[in-house]
């Protein structure tokens, strides 16, 4: 595996923390293994900007006993351990462990030159004499500090919840503990400078004038089920003529866009007619029924594929009519079809694209198409920015619906889709719809017509 700088490293903990990435796409993106990403990810959650900066080259056994009954203790695993005692590789945390199995505390003396990690200001007093012959009262206060600690990174895991550890998350640890341990010690404990918890705690008594906007922007953010950022939300308070910093308080209340596709490909070579690209990637439209687009995309569950076919309205998005099979015939495009020209008038002058798949170049679709005078357009082949609308549109799909729920079976599926589609239509606004939903902006527009 190719060697990483600590820029380098501390960049990918960065991607994966604020980027929509999981472990193993990124792990292949950079070009590392994906447990040696994770470890990356944990030292950059537990000690931020200094994840990757590690001054000691040898570690006493007195710390070495220290991580081992910290383990053994709190039942956290060998690579989380190693990455609250910031420890560059939790291989060395396996062979402290199974040297102490074996030998005990002598095994795990090292012999190796270097410096010393954790030396107590009592430590470097001593002489050499004296430091092998610990009396009971220093002892004593090497136990108590293993105990503050180990309560510390207990309450911190708690309180983390596995998410980045801010300075207020450390305060509120320290301030929990204060009763039990001294604060001067805490804070060192923590890595945290005394002004800083001072400033946090004072800060929670005064009075919080965000209280109103996160109250309304969770319940925005509950309403959707995860599925807004901080843009959508912002567009959905200024359409109500509210102007709030959304960004800010969404850090504060560690809300972000849970949004992270098998596309079917249905072209099987030449079989009956290419259409031109008229569309040419020219995705606006004046009016309602002037541009359709449509795509067929899988679904695989319950160890069976669904295929949906859905009609989109480039005009506002909407979508018109969709059907959803277990086979990927001819009927679930003509059905579909059907069912859209409902809504198209004589007076419509329809264009309906699509990519170049079997279904939409027979001879049956296109005489639909002719008898509806509805012009068809076809992307070119292999170029499915043609039709990125649509793509677009199962991009959204997938991320807000399909990743985000469980289904208890097939029809179960079927129907928290049929509320998704309507969810979409009629409560889902977009920016370049004037922050409207593309219903909404429809009738907006035969209103004004």
């Amino acid at each position: 595996m190719a060697k990483f700088s600590n820029k380098e490293k501390l960049k990918a903990a960065k991607r994966y923390i604020h980027e929509l990435f999981s472990y193993r796409e990124l792990a292949t993106h950079v070009g590392v293994d994906e447990a040696v990403l994770r470890y990356w990810v944990m030292l950059y959650r537990h000690h931020g900007e200094q994840a990757f900066s590690f001054p000691y080259t040898n570690y006493p056994s007195a710390f070495k006993l220290r991580v081992i009954q910290f383990i053994q203790e709190t039942n956290y695993s060998i690579r989380e351990a190693s990455a609250i005692f910031h420890i560059p590789d939790p291989c060395m945390v396996r062979r402290w462990i199974k040297k102490w199995e074996l030998g005990g505390l002598d095994a795990l003396k090292s012999t190796k030159k270097g410096t010393s990690i954790m030396t107590s200001r009592n430590q470097k007093n001593r002489t050499d004499t004296e430091s092998s012959n610990q009396s009971i009262e220093e002892m004593k206060k090497e136990l108590e500090h293993l105990r503050m600690e180990n309560a510390y990174l207990k309450k911190l895991k708690g309180l983390s919840s596995g998410k980045g550890i801010t300075q207020e998350i450390k305060a509120k640890v320290v301030y929990e503990l204060r009763h039990e341990f001294p604060v001067n010690q805490l804070v060192k404990v923590a890595k945290l400078p005394r002004s800083t918890y001072y400033h946090v705690i004072q800060s929670w008594e005064k009075p919080d004038t965000d209280r109103k906007w996160k109250r309304r922007i969770q319940f925005i953010y509950r309403r959707h089920g995860g599925r807004l950022g901080y843009r959508r939300i912002t567009d959905t308070l200024q359409e109500k003529g509210h102007v709030i910093k959304v960004y800010r308080i969404m850090k504060e209340l560690g809300l972000q866009c849970i949004v992270r596709m098998k596309k079917y490909n249905s072209y099987k070579g030449e079989v009956g007619k290419v259409a031109p690209n008229i569309l040419n990637r020219n995705f606006r439209a004046d009016k309602p029924n002037q541009k359709w687009v449509t795509d067929i995309t899988e679904f695989k569950l319950f160890d069976q594929k669904l295929y949906l076919s859905p009609i989109l309205d480039l005009f506002n998005g909407e979508i018109i009519s969709y059907t959803l099979q277990s086979r990927p015939t001819f009927d679930l495009v003509a059905k579909m079809l059907r069912q859209g020209l409902v809504n198209v008038s004589k007076d419509d002058e329809l264009l309906i694209h699509s990519d170049q798949g079997w279904h939409y170049r027979i001879p049956r679709y296109q005489r639909i198409l002719q008898e509806n005078n509805i012009t068809q357009s076809m992307s070119r082949k292999g170029n499915c920015y043609d039709n990125a609308v649509m793509e677009n549109f199962f991009g959204i799909l997938k991320s807000e619906f399909l990743y985000l729920q469980s289904f208890e079976n097939i029809e179960h599926f079927k129907d928290e889709l049929e509320k998704y589609i309507y969810y979409y239509n009629h409560l889902r606004i977009k920016s370049r719809l004037k922050r409207k939903t593309p219903v909404s902006y429809r009738s907006a527009f035969e209103l004004a017509a």
